[in-house]
């Protein structure tokens, strides 16, 4: 690494240790920082009523309209408290950030009472938004963001009133998942993406996968279409989103453009912000500033393939990196191995799973990316009950190096994605690959795992192809 990406922290013990966002990465870093320093003050404001839950099942607990959306909380804050000694006020937001006298400023969100709060070691955990189209009328009743779960806990109540069509604008894997989740509560589905096409940066192999899957359940695709706003029904709630195409009737409509980093707040108080407009921070998850740290969707992470930082937020990266930054902030040097971008979602019956680069993005990062797409049955052929498994790969021509790669079916499809997360972390050639001793037995896999037939074929198309020892 750089000399720049070399922790420098206080050789004394933080003895006020204070955590900005009590999500993931901040409940981590809390959790991590008093159980390395007993003795220290760890204090965390999180703006939200709720801290430390999983975000990522709300599109299936969205299914279940006898489930609570709270269902999905991990630690409660009287649990924080009273079993971990962490000092947890929620209902407070970070207002402000002075770095050379090291204070945060804080607004109680229930009285409206302004602190400012000293620190010794800060950790920035202030996670991203939901990106709100700045369009008339999305304001609307009826329009909503699925981020926080307070964002699940308005859908939800939504759905009670029975909706019958709802349209989700956006084509990325939460929009795919939310798709799922909305037929299963009986409504009529459309899709409105001002892309060419679906989930950006996916192959188009299994691409067309999902146009199929989603067409088996009448989920409705409409691709190149750009929204200019929505319209309200005589009850003042929305009723249809108007585009330059026309118009769309629906009486629930679901944001899934994108989201972005909260790192308004680091900016202003003049910490690094990378490339990415996530903050900057190196692999000990320090920022610019030594006693700053910060991680989860808010922060950049580095990329062992593109060695350097990148901007792919993600639930498993946010708890490792606030480990990481919450253990650093009481005096220790743990470093972040870093991230290969895997990511997995299903859409129905469908199972699909990704890591590493695409050949787009291959190409964009100055490789020259091979592809290869096979389709291979999940089990041995005598095996009753197996399915396709689809798996596409790519690799560098000239070194051989595998650099990405997806895998869609309708079982054991998403978790094989590990074995090219292990091979891409480790750099492994194509060669390394075809090589792998991986598991037989026909309920699971054929002879030759799908993985294996895929880097069979891929191995002639890159031109170092030696086994290394």
């Amino acid at each position: 690494m750089k000399s720049s990406d070399t922790p420098t922290t206080n050789v004394s013990a933080h003895r006020r240790i204070i955590v900005i966002g009590g999500v993931a990465a901040g409940m981590s870093a809390a959790s991590q920082a008093k159980r390395r320093e007993p003795g220290a003050d760890v204090i965390v404001f999180e703006r939200g009523p709720y801290i430390s839950y999983g975000a990522c099942g709300m599109p299936y607990n969205v299914m279940d309209p006898q489930r609570r959306i709270d269902d999905l909380v991990v630690l409660t804050p009287e649990r924080a408290i009273n079993d971990r000694g962490i000092d947890l006020r929620v209902r407070h937001e970070a207002i402000g950030l002075d770095l050379p006298s090291q204070r945060v400023t804080v607004k109680n969100l229930e009285t409206g009472a302004v602190t400012d709060e000293p620190f010794d070691a800060l950790v920035l955990a202030t996670g991203a938004s939901a990106i709100h189209l700045p369009l008339p009328g999305m304001d609307l009743p009826g329009i909503v963001v699925l981020r926080e779960l307070t964002d699940g806990g308005r859908l939800k109540k939504l759905l009670a009133s029975k909706p019958k069509r709802a349209i989700v604008l956006g084509g990325g894997f939460i929009a795919m998942e939310m798709c799922h989740a909305l037929t299963e509560r009986g409504l009529e589905v459309q899709v409105l993406e001002k892309l060419p096409h679906i989930l950006s940066g996916w192959s188009e192999e299994t691409v067309k996968l999902v146009l199929e899957e989603l067409g088996r359940h009448g989920v409705e695709v409409h691709t190149g279409v750009e929204v200019t706003g929505a319209e309200a029904g005589p009850d003042g709630r929305v009723a249809a989103v108007v585009t330059r195409q026309g118009s769309y009737p629906a009486d629930l409509v679901l944001q899934a453009v994108g989201i972005r980093p909260n790192a308004m707040l680091a900016a202003d108080a003049g910490l690094r912000i990378g490339e990415t407009g996530a903050i900057w921070v190196n692999q000990f998850q320090q920022t610019s500033h030594p006693a700053v740290w910060a991680g989860g969707d808010c922060a950049e992470a580095y990329h062992r393939l593109l060695r350097k930082n990148a901007w792919i937020p993600l639930g498993t990266t946010a708890n490792k990196q606030g480990r990481i930054a919450g253990a650093n902030a009481v005096g220790l040097h743990q470093r972040f191995a870093g991230i290969v971008g895997t990511s997995g979602f299903r859409v129905f019956d469908l199972e699909l799973a990704r890591s590493g680069l695409s050949a787009n993005q291959a190409e964009a990062e100055g490789f020259e990316p091979a592809t290869v797409t096979v389709r291979q049955s999940s089990r041995a052929h005598s095996y009753p009950g197996s399915s396709p498994i689809q798996v596409t790969l790519v690799a560098d021509i000239p070194s051989g190096i595998l650099l990405g790669g997806e895998i869609a079916g309708r079982e054991g499809a998403a978790l094989r994605i590990n074995v090219l997360a292990a091979a891409l972390a480790s750099h492994m050639t194509v060669s390394d690959l075809q090589g792998l001793d991986l598991v037989y037995a026909p309920p699971f896999a054929p002879v030759w795992d799908p993985i294996l037939v895929a880097a069979n074929q891929l191995i002639k198309k890159v031109r170092t192809q030696e086994i290394r020892p």
